[in-house]
């Protein structure tokens, strides 16, 4: 394994890249201030776009961290930010990652995400040299495991109430896989 940070991505439809200060009001207005897309996430909706900003500003700081990897989705036909990707935990010594991943309503339901998820999957293991990817999502937003599952990962099982909602409510997560030598 060889930590190589952020890199440029690209596939058909979309540029993954690193975030910069200047995305933060786009940010804010296709995805982080909308309640839906954060309705399953463990951060609330940010109320102003002075929250995204200030987000957006530290993990802009993060890049110089080569064991940090936070894609933001640009879609190229509109030269527009949509979402973003990230890995979440990373675990060296087993050579994992846990990805999450959220994006604007406006672009639910066009394959979008497992496109992005798939990219992100196949630098982790061809280019860092992982040896697993995985993800959970809440039992009650299944679509988040379809997405999952176009992109190539396994269901692994489901852990009851291991999940803390923003709300303070326990929820169980639905477990995600995929392995280098099952691509």
């Amino acid at each position: 394994m060889q930590n190589k940070g952020t890199g440029t991505l690209e596939t058909d439809r979309l540029i993954l890249r690193r975030f910069r200060l200047e995305d933060a009001e786009q940010m804010f207005k296709n995805w982080a201030s909308d309640g839906r897309v954060t309705e399953f996430l463990t951060w609330p909706s940010h109320g102003d776009v002075e929250v995204t900003k200030a987000v957006v500003g530290s993990w802009v700081k993060n890049y110089s961290d080569m064991a940090y990897y936070n894609w933001v989705i640009e879609l190229k036909s509109a030269k527009e930010i949509i979402g973003n990707i990230s890995v979440i935990k990373l675990d060296e010594k087993i050579e994992a990652a846990e990805i999450g991943y959220c994006m604007g309503t406006n672009w639910w339901g066009q394959s979008i995400m497992p496109e992005a998820l798939k990219e992100v999957i196949a630098y982790l293991f061809d280019e860092v040299g992982l040896n697993r990817v995985e993800a959970s999502h809440d039992s009650n937003n299944p679509k988040s495991g379809r997405v999952m599952e176009k992109a190539g990962m396994k269901q692994e099982g489901i852990l009851r109430e291991t999940g803390l909602n923003r709300h303070g409510i326990y929820y169980d997560k639905v477990w995600y896989s995929i392995l280098r030598n099952e691509r």
